[in-house]
């Protein structure tokens, strides 16, 4: 898509600052290069300087976290907070402890979240945090005293009403329960300045299964609405192991699919009888196990160390639920030559620019991560809201609220699209109706 000669110059200015921010820059690029339409229909985005303040966080944090290993030694991780737009309610976004985290990583999160939030219609900012440190292989011992350290420098920037964070890879309910009890002591008050928490501490029904069940919810709509079609008999490819690609196995088994892989950092398991279910989870969530052991249980299950060749697996759907791009163009052509109809992704942006152009180019139904697996952020939001009123609902009431809000992120989206003469696309029509939500509110409130 043709880009306008304003938001140009805004690629330039972020390519001149961020040039060394790569997943940051592919994210800012996505995204503009989609929004000319809308830009051009508002000359105010440009007289009032809206896309130079919205690619810029109103905040940067970044601190050193100290703590004390199992051996007494000390040991010092870096730790991450963007507060990157607040323009329709408090931070919203998750914390992400991995060995890859770093600013780059941080800044293009917080970035998608800022939309992400915006197509909920919940009122939340946008925002993302973390460390480069790496709970594998840590005992809880020493998490909890990460946890803690990194929890006494964060408590200074976040709060109930400024910036509410969350979950995200490497931090699942241990974490955030060590997490909120030491914000807990350190501020003498029970808040709901953490989302993700355990059901005995003011957690929600469904917030563990939600980004998975969200992301089928939203492919489900997507095939009903735009192919009159479903999950029903359906194969289907999953990458991942984690959350979101357990729940995502789990619903769309329910909705009738057969889904035959996972994944995770080493690997891939293959299944053509479609993946136990309740061994998945035991090898992933009961144990941390790793994924090998999935075909050391399973007969009918093959195992390879080339992960990305987990998409070189014939299927209708694939949904790709690790990481930021682990699927890149040469994975998306075999995708299209094994006929695969839809890709949503789970993860945040996992597919590459050149992978995204194959799947547009040959007629796939692509739901970029911003939109599909806004879920997890969604049930967030409505666990923010029982915590403000003291309550909870139950899963049923929880996971029909995620349905209609991923019913509603696709209407949004196809929407926009259908506004500027797209109606399948999904990426443009996801990035134009969050971005009009939010550039609305920023020119209400002025030059900020």
């Amino acid at each position: 898509m043709s880009k306008s000669p304003y938001i140009e110059s805004i690629l330039r200015q972020a390519e001149l600052r961020d040039g060394d921010k790569p997943e940051f820059l592919q994210a800012v690029t996505e995204v503009l290069s989609t929004i000319t339409p809308a830009v051009d229909a508002n000359p105010a985005f440009e007289q009032t300087g809206l896309l130079e303040r919205f690619i810029e966080p109103e905040r940067f944090v970044q601190f050193r976290v100290a703590w004390v290993d199992d051996e007494g030694r000390t040991r010092v991780n870096r730790g991450y907070r963007v507060q990157f737009n607040s323009a329709i309610g408090p931070y919203k976004g998750g914390l992400r402890f991995h060995p890859t985290v770093n600013e780059s990583i941080i800044k293009f999160l917080g970035f998608e979240q800022v939309l992400k939030n915006a197509l909920t219609g919940l009122p939340m900012g946008g925002g993302k945090g973390g460390s480069d440190f790496d709970p594998k292989g840590k005992s809880d011992a020493e998490v909890m005293r990460f946890c803690q350290a990194f929890m006494t420098e964060l408590q200074r920037h976040i709060g109930p009403d400024t910036d509410v964070p969350a979950g995200d890879i490497g931090v699942g309910g241990r974490e955030i329960g060590f997490l909120f009890g030491q914000y807990k002591r350190i501020r003498d008050e029970w808040s709901g300045v953490l989302t993700g928490k355990a059901l005995s501490y003011g957690g929600s029904l469904a917030r563990t299964e939600a980004t998975g069940y969200g992301l089928c919810y939203y492919t489900e709509e997507v095939l009903n609405k735009l192919r009159d079609d479903s999950f029903e008999g359906k194969t289907v490819a999953i990458s991942g192991s984690g959350n979101v690609a357990v729940f995502a196995t789990e619903k769309a088994q329910q909705l009738g699919a057969k889904v035959v892989t996972a994944s995770d950092s080493n690997g891939y398991v293959y299944d053509p009888n479609g993946i136990n279910l309740d061994i998945l989870k035991d090898i992933k969530v009961d144990h941390r196990g790793r994924i090998k052991e999935y075909a050391d249980r399973v007969s009918s299950a093959t195992y390879s160390d080339k992960r990305t060749d987990i998409w070189t697996v014939p299927a209708d759907i694939a949904l790709p639920c690790a990481t930021q791009n682990e699927l890149d163009g040469e994975s998306a052509k075999k995708l299209v030559e094994n006929g695969v109809k839809v890709v949503c992704e789970g993860a945040n942006m996992p597919s590459t620019p050149e992978a995204i152009d194959v799947f547009r180019s040959n007629g796939v139904l692509y739901g970029p991560g911003k939109a599909a697996n806004a879920g997890g952020v969604a049930v967030s939001g409505l666990e923010m809201s029982q915590n403000s009123y003291r309550l909870s609902w139950s899963f049923e009431e929880t996971d029909n609220r995620l349905k209609d809000i991923m019913k509603g992120i696709f209407a949004q989206s196809h929407d926009a699209a259908s506004r500027f003469s797209t109606p399948d696309d999904l990426m443009s029509g996801a990035n134009i109706a969050g971005f009009e939500k939010v550039a609305d509110a920023m020119l209400a409130q002025g030059v900020l």
